[in-house]
């Protein structure tokens, strides 16, 4: 069974050594994969860095898969992001995935307050180059989410090697950034 309360998911963190972190865009899943990343010391992966080249270009869709499979070849890792397209490495080799499945006017609303402190300025979750922006494209996916991009997501978790975790409440998610300083960093040998 999937752990459910704050400390629980801790616990679960701790234990795992790659973590695949999915959701909207505005639910969290940069500042969690940070937080988490400082606790476990586990190496860092924000998947829009690997996706955006500077001045917001795609790389070739050849290019752009092989950067995502060979993160998720690593030993371990927190990879950040949903691009649904390249789920099924990451899913596949994921010993945890923690789902934040927050309503959308959160979503929205954190993706404005993201934007506004922002704006101009390259994020640190985000390629050299690509200064935040308002995108109204963007916000239209954002505020389709839960209509086109959760189904999506749904069917892809199934392929999860692992434990996935759904967040659906903001308290729970609240808690474990509350947690962000404690760095009870788990011993974790190779396999």
């Amino acid at each position: 069974m999937a752990p459910r309360n704050p400390e629980q998911i801790l616990e679960a963190i701790d234990a795992a050594r790659r973590i695949a972190i999915v959701g909207s865009p505005g639910s969290g899943k940069s500042t969690l994969s940070r937080a988490l990343a400082a606790r476990t010391g586990l190496p860092l992966v924000h998947l829009d860095q690997l996706h955006w080249e500077a001045g917001w270009t795609e790389p070739e869709e050849s290019v752009w898969r092989a950067r995502v499979a060979r993160a998720a070849e690593g030993e371990s890792w927190i990879i950040d992001g949903n691009y649904g397209g390249t789920m099924a490495p990451r899913l596949a080799r994921a010993d945890l995935v923690l789902w934040l499945d927050f309503p959308t006017a959160l979503c929205l609303w954190r993706l404005g307050k993201r934007i506004a402190g922002n704006y101009g300025r390259v994020r640190p979750d985000m390629t050299e180059g690509c200064p935040e922006r308002l995108d109204w494209g963007f916000v239209w996916y954002v505020a389709c989410f839960r209509r086109d991009g959760r189904p999506r997501l749904l069917a892809a978790l199934p392929g999860a090697a692992g434990t996935v975790v759904p967040i659906v409440r903001p308290a729970v998610l609240d808690a474990l950034l509350a947690e962000r300083d404690v760095q009870r960093v788990a011993s974790r040998s190779p396999s």
